[in-house]
């Protein structure tokens, strides 16, 4: 090709002299030009093979290097590249007259604002779309601005939040085509700070004053994003708005497209094909628009078979097929019962990596407590330490299921696990999730060799782990043989407190004895327990209830856990009180809300959280409402108090604190023989300086407390 190109410039320069010589001034620019525009015709057939294809656009590479600055895209239908080349060959013509006219550069400079000016024009009428996202987690968010990346180099794009949006006399009179990315949250709720603009467009279909084809201008494209959980909910916002905007008569571009939320691959590759469909319908409207601009025809909207039809039909009827709106869209959520996935995505493996978790197998995952690297330097340990005598630096934090049935909004998680209310997964088997737990903890705690500050004796004694917190994100008692594995745990000397938010009664009820069993009680009244937990399950409530008769009847170590959250749920003493009356649980630890940072689907603030004094008092109301219980130990670091049942005190002194070696001989009994213990069988005595009201306020005084030192310090 460049052989090609250099002989012939060569060729033409001797033309170009040749006719310089042969013929008179008059006629010499003419013989020049017809020259010129023989070279730059062979030019452009030749560089016409150099067309490439991206992105469904057709760029034009022209070949020789002083008109480098032609080079421009243009975005067109394969059936448009005629008119692109006679666009091209225009432009090539008219620079060949300033060339012989003016001189090469002069004429170079004249035509880029040429091209400048005639992009301006054509960005004038550019297609407009806006993309509006109404987002919870930030998913909604996350597409709206990946659509706005592979949209903006060929169309006029903005996205906007919907709950900056007012669509009162505005979403009538919009002329861009308007993408709406919309999530659903808990109970087919939309996002919070979007209720506005979905209240007013339901508001508009509902009004009789208001005209029914009030959006006939309005062309428009919904991608919802769900959980299949949710059961009947799933999607409910996304259809919802489609189907108010269909009935106020605006044009739906594309099918209604929903899909599940709680797998991020799967929603960016159905997100990718949704987009190219868009893509399509823009680009055959943008090629449209802009032939109008040199025929000066009116651009007539383009139709395909997936265009909604119901401006064919009256009023009347038009409304009742919107009813069956779910006739109309696609999803990816397939009923394929002989395909078994795993729960963990590669996307969730990459954000669970991220956070510091050691995944194990395809659902379970270990993570380092703060806890463990405090007491590993001698800083002290956790609240469990103080109430129960565990060692937390010989403390493992695990799961065998990262899925929840809860999204609870204190969640540190900041709800990347899944969620479900049964076990739909791959299920791996206990004893290899047990010692790739145990390796993968210890993997951790060897990181910390010859850290400053690690006590020797303690980093040895991290090796050999004496318990287990079965707490550390989701569900534990949802996997399937969460028996044998506490059963395996028991049986290496791994004391097991689990921990449960009380949504699945009949599973508590076949556990066998762990050494203590916690049911997560958020709240104590309906309407605050949806607010906060936010339960997939639509009769939580009573699966509630039933877990706390349940508990009431177990014989090992029972354990409330309330965590108080500021504004939420600290206005429920009495009802609370009612809850461990029907319950009686041995122990209630109350516990102030942890602020985690900020997280797009969590409302908590620094706000929300209680100071120790603050949960102290409710405490102590708390004990005031109870019979049979008071305030036993507290752990201020950590903003915890306990309150025993009073079985425990004996003789004037608390026995809170666990005999982990007497436990594991009862329940290897219990194994073998079926004869069953209490909680009294394994209590030890609660150390003076763990007791509320001592002035270590429960530090241990062997460890050394150690305070972060201020900025300004």
């Amino acid at each position: 090709m460049m052989a090609y190109l250099t002989t012939h410039i060569w060729h033409s320069k001797l033309q170009y002299k040749f006719g310089q010589l042969r013929v008179g001034s008059g006629l010499y620019i003419s013989f020049a030009y017809m020259q010129f525009m023989l070279f730059v015709k062979n030019l452009l057939m030749k560089s016409m093979v150099l067309i490439t294809v991206r992105s469904q656009n057709l760029y034009l590479k022209n070949v020789f290097q002083p008109f480098t600055v032609l080079n421009f895209k243009v975005t067109i239908n394969t059936m448009k590249t005629r008119r692109l080349a006679t666009l091209n060959w225009t432009i090539l013509r008219t620079c060949g007259r300033l060339i012989t006219t003016f001189g090469i550069s002069t004429a170079l400079i004249v035509m880029l604002l040429y091209i400048l000016m005639k992009k301006k024009e054509k960005d004038k009428h550019r297609e407009e779309v806006k993309i509006f996202f109404a987002s919870q987690s930030g998913n909604a968010q996350k597409l709206a601005y990946s659509l706005h990346s592979r949209l903006k180099s060929t169309f006029s794009t903005a996205v906007l939040d919907l709950q900056h949006y007012n669509p009162e006399g505005n979403l009538e009179n919009e002329q861009a085509v308007c993408i709406f990315i919309v999530s659903t949250y808990v109970d087919g709720q939309c996002p919070e700070k979007c209720r506005w603009f979905f209240k007013w467009l339901e508001e508009c279909v509902s009004d009789f004053r208001v005209e029914k084809s009030v959006l006939s201008n309005l062309r428009f494209a919904v991608f919802g994003l769900g959980d299949k959980a949710y059961g009947s909910t799933f999607n409910k916002v996304a259809i919802k708005l489609s189907k108010h905007l269909l009935l106020l008569k605006a044009n739906n571009i594309l099918p209604l497209y929903l899909t599940e939320e709680d797998n991020f691959d799967h929603i960016q590759s159905d997100f990718l094909k949704w987009s190219l469909q868009l893509i399509k319908y823009l680009e055959v409207r943008e090629v449209s628009k802009f032939s109008s601009l040199h025929d000066n025809k009116r651009v007539s909207v383009w139709h395909d078979e997936n265009e909604n039809s119901s401006d064919a039909e009256d009023a009347e009827n038009s409304a009742n097929n919107v009813g069956d709106i779910e006739d109309i869209y696609f999803t990816n959520v397939t009923n394929d019962s002989n395909k078994i996935k795993e729960m963990l995505t590669p996307t969730l493996r990459k954000s669970l990596t991220k956070q510091g978790y050691h995944l194990v197998g395809t659902h379970s995952g270990v993570k380092i407590c703060r806890w463990t690297k405090s007491m590993l330097r001698g800083r002290g340990g956790c609240y469990k330490h103080t109430f129960y005598g565990i060692n937390s630096h010989q403390c493992m934090e695990m799961t065998p299921s990262l899925a929840c049935a809860n999204k609870c909004v204190f969640c540190w998680r900041h709800h990347s696990n899944p969620v479900g209310t049964e076990w739909k997964w791959k299920t791996d088997p206990a004893e290899k999730i047990l010692s790739d737990s145990l390796e993968g903890h210890k993997k951790m705690v060897r990181q910390f060799r010859g850290v400053p500050g690690v006590k020797d004796a303690r980093f040895e004694e991290s090796s050999t782990v004496r318990h287990c917190a079965l707490s550390l994100v989701g569900e534990p008692i949802m996997y399937p043989h969460i028996n044998e594995l506490i059963s395996k745990m028991h049986s290496l000397n791994i004391s097991t407190f689990l921990v449960t938010n009380a949504q699945f009664p009949s599973a508590i009820e076949n556990l066998i004895p762990v050494t203590q069993l916690y049911l997560s009680v958020d709240a104590a009244s309906k309407e605050s327990l949806k607010e906060i937990d936010r339960p997939l399950f639509r009769d939580f409530w009573q699966r509630l209830m039933n877990s706390i008769d349940i508990l009431r009847e177990k014989k090992q170590r029972t354990v409330y856990r309330l965590t108080l959250v500021n504004r939420y749920n600290m206005n429920e003493v009495s009802q609370y009180a009612a809850l461990i009356n029907r319950g009686q649980p041995d122990f209630v630890e109350v516990k102030g809300v942890t602020y985690c940072g900020d997280s797009k689907d969590s409302k908590i603030t620094m706000a929300n959280v209680p100071w120790h004094a603050d949960v102290v008092d409710f405490v102590q109301q708390l004990v005031f409402q109870l019979d049979d219980y008071e305030i036993a130990a507290e752990h201020e670091h950590s903003n915890c108090v306990l309150i025993a049942k009073l079985n425990f005190k004996i003789n004037g002194q608390w026995y809170t604190w666990i005999d982990y070696e007497k436990f594991f001989s009862l329940a290897e009994r219990f194994k073998k023989d079926g004869i069953s213990f209490t909680s009294y069988d394994y209590m030890a005595k609660t150390p003076d300086w763990a007791l509320f009201g001592a002035s270590q306020r429960g530090f241990d005084p062997e460890d050394q407390r150690w305070y972060r030192k201020s900025k300004g310090s």
